[in-house]
């Protein structure tokens, strides 16, 4: 009992300790005072006053128009990754790939967002592209960094897969570009969604990245946060980061509750199809049942 009650006091401590500064945060973006340190009671007037700051909201915007992108993008580059890790089994460079694969989950932010703005340099010294650095820089860098993540997420779940579905798939005559779409992809779709969740998170959260391969007009949300708290916190940014939490848990609440209901309608349609395989079997002579339910009958 002693252990049972240590074990839920550390799980409340935990709890406390990860989401108790969040809900500070969103307390104090209802602050009057003008100061983030001194309560002046209760008021929403940062929240209107989001609308007439433009550098801010457009920052906004700017943060999560580039997170969406790097999502669809790293899902999908980390998808051919996985595909090519897994399933791939033997070609010559297998353990380099494998390798240059996970690196930038190793990586130091600081190399990589140094290698990239010497690459960006070059190629606009020798081709002429990017002829200025902004938001399609930040999004190739951002891909290349969450890319790594997708394939380590989807190629734990391709390993876990039985090949033998695909495999009777295309014994039954379906194509492998067929197959992978119809059979591979909604067996891996938790995968793919929660690589582009960590995909749009990190996006959405990266300072370091952005700011070596950033350019005029192409500030985002955590570097305009970051230049702003070294003068001061402002309570817009309590309310922005706030409208942020509460888009991510209406995101996440509508992820787990359509998981949910697909899942429990893929276990009643399974179900529904044992009750009645098993009602036609019965229907059937004894001579031409399952050896199981003869003797099941003549028992």
């Amino acid at each position: 009992m002693n252990r049972f009650g240590f074990s839920r006091m550390m799980l409340v401590l935990g709890l406390l300790f990860i989401y108790m500064p969040m809900l500070i945060l969103v307390i104090y973006s209802f602050n009057a005072s003008k100061l983030v340190t001194v309560w002046g009671g209760w008021s929403v007037k940062w929240y209107v006053g989001l609308l007439d700051n433009t550098q801010l909201m457009g920052s906004v915007v700017r943060s999560l128009e580039i997170a969406c992108y790097t999502s669809i993008a790293a899902v999908a580059l980390g998808t051919l990754a996985a595909f090519v890790l897994t399933r791939v089994t033997r070609f010559k460079g297998r353990t380099l790939f494998g390798g240059l694969v996970t690196a930038p989950l190793v990586m130091p932010e600081v190399i990589t967002g140094l290698s990239l703005l010497l690459l960006f340099v070059a190629m606009a010294q020798m081709i002429g592209w990017p002829q200025e650095r902004g938001i399609v820089t930040i999004w190739i860098a951002h891909t290349t960094f969450c890319a790594a993540y997708v394939a380590v997420v989807v190629s734990a779940r391709l390993r876990e897969l039985d090949l033998s579905i695909e495999e009777a798939a295309m014994d039954l005559g379906a194509r492998p570009l067929k197959v992978f779409f119809l059979i591979t992809i909604p067996m891996i779709a938790p995968s793919l969604a929660a690589g582009g969740m960590m995909s749009f998170a990190l996006s959405l959260d990266d300072l370091v990245l952005a700011s070596f391969v950033s350019g005029p007009g192409s500030t985002t949300l955590p570097m305009e946060v970051f230049s702003a708290v070294r003068l001061g916190v402002k309570p817009e940014i309590n309310a922005v980061a706030s409208l942020i939490l509460l888009a991510v848990s209406i995101v996440t609440f509508m992820v787990w509750y359509f998981s949910r209901k697909a899942e429990a309608t893929r276990k009643r349609a399974i179900q529904e199809a044992m009750d009645q395989t098993a009602s036609e079997s019965w229907k059937q002579p004894a001579s031409q049942r399952p050896a199981t339910q003869q003797i099941d009958a003549t028992a």
